[in-house]
């Protein structure tokens, strides 16, 4: 099977990307109307103070030429602008214009006041700009126009302010998008986790946006179809292992009835072995249904150990080797006959069983039966937890298994909400350990 490498660079979460890339979208939209609105905002600001010093160039050059030549001085200073003043005089020496905008005005301005005032331009400084546009006006006097450019504010000063918050007003939205999307899937994925083959998980809500309740019906129904199934082939079993009883008891009766001899004892042999894979196949088929049974409290530590001595009692190695105090809500009888499966496998296959129970960090509680036995290989440990699975060497028929200690302990832990998983110890031997919420 293939598998798709992970960018590195991506977030591991799919709310996260979600996020990431409606953000950046929005952003880089954002990001592109602003530098747009700023370019339109220079443009026309531009323009518009092009056209405006062409028109008050051409008519205070009008006004000065018609004014004597007295007076000119005093209106220097009524005809002065932040960008701009007259000078009387020739000005300074420099050279020819450097910058498009520099001959734009200039041409502008000589069109506008006409070729009668000789107009010629000439740049004073590069760094700052300077430049200076000299008019002869009618009388033969000359006349210096001194310019300093300075840039046109595109955009209005309280704009850095709302930028932020349009900034703040994309990131709530964002995220409240983002999780109306994730949420369903959240959902999905925590009612899948709960779906169990041996219990009914709970029902997804159908209430929401069109897709969203196509998926939780779609998901419901899979449920109960897959639900169905199980229960249907585990009543097959079922019903198969218990008609079964009927005539293998015949034929045990009849068997009995023969004489003495290597050919009957072989057919009883056969025989209760048949009854016994029989009774763990109606074991199993019962245990799917371990979940129906209500929960009580209990101590611990008292049912521990009530379990370990009914153990010693016929005389089974069978020790307590670690427990806890207090109370936990626990289907008991389901839980007994999970830990009582585990003990006989831990006795027939190690010789002895040690039996601890534990809190974790989670506070769930935890109980595990162990043996010092042969234990199992590491690829098999999933294995043996299927049905009629059975190993070489020790664990076969001629033990009395018939593949389905481990598998009625699972499901029956299953049922009853709990997980279970084995693990080989240091030194040898197996170590199942059953973990309740």
């Amino acid at each position: 099977m293939a598998f798709i490498t992970q960018r590195r660079w991506l977030p591991r979460s799919m709310a996260s990307r979600v996020y990431l890339i409606i953000f950046v979208g929005l952003m880089v939209a954002q990001g592109l109307s602003f530098a747009l609105m700023f370019y339109e905002r220079y443009e026309s600001a531009t323009a518009t103070m092009l056209n405006t010093v062409e028109h008050e160039v051409s008519t205070s050059v009008a006004v000065l030429d018609r004014l004597p030549a007295a007076e000119r001085a005093n209106w220097l200073g009524r005809l002065q602008r932040d960008n701009y003043r007259f000078l009387l005089g020739h000005g300074q020496p420099g050279m020819p214009l450097t910058t498009d905008r520099a001959r734009e005005v200039t041409h502008r301005i000589e069109k506008e006041v006409g070729s009668d005032y000789h107009v010629q331009a000439d740049t004073i400084s590069a760094n700052p700009e300077l430049y200076q546009v000299h008019f002869t006006l009618h009388d033969g006097s000359p006349l210096t126009l001194e310019i300093t450019p300075r840039g046109v504010p595109p955009i209005a000063q309280w704009l850095p302010i709302v930028l932020p918050l349009q900034l703040l007003l994309l990131l709530v939205c964002t995220w409240l998008a983002v999780r109306l999307v994730v949420r369903p899937l959240a959902q999905l994925a925590q009612a899948a986790e709960a779906m169990t083959p041996m219990a009914d998980g709970p029902q997804m809500s159908e209430a929401g946006p069109i897709e969203v309740a196509h998926a939780a019906i779609a998901f419901n129904t899979m449920q109960e179809r897959i639900a169905g199934h199980l229960k249907e082939r585990l009543h097959i079993l079922a019903s198969i292992s218990h008609d079964l009883q009927t005539p293998i008891t015949r034929m045990r009766l009849r068997a009995e009835s023969l004489e003495e001899g290597e050919g009957r004892e072989k057919i009883l042999s056969d025989l209760h072995e048949m009854e016994h894979l029989v009774r763990e196949g109606v074991t199993y088929a019962r245990s799917a249904h371990g979940g129906a049974e209500t929960p009580v409290r209990m101590d611990v530590k008292a049912f521990l150990e009530s379990l370990v001595f009914d153990y010693q009692d016929i005389g089974k190695a069978v020790t307590l080797s670690e427990s806890i105090s207090g109370v936990a809500v626990v289907r008991q009888q389901a839980l007994r006959r999970v830990l009582g499966n585990l003990i006989d496998n831990a006795i027939k296959y190690g010789g002895a069983a040690e039996v601890s129970a534990w809190r974790n960090e989670e506070g769930s509680l935890c109980m595990a039966v162990c043996d010092r036995g042969l234990g199992i290989p590491e690829d098999q440990l999933s294995q043996v937890l299927q049905p009629f699975y059975r190993l070489e060497g020790s664990r076969n028929r001629d033990t009395g298994g018939a593949g389905l200690g481990l598998a009625i302990a699972m499901q029956l832990t299953r049922a009853i909400g709990g997980s279970l998983q084995l693990s080989n110890r240091q030194g040898g031997g197996l170590a199942v350990i059953v973990t309740l919420p």
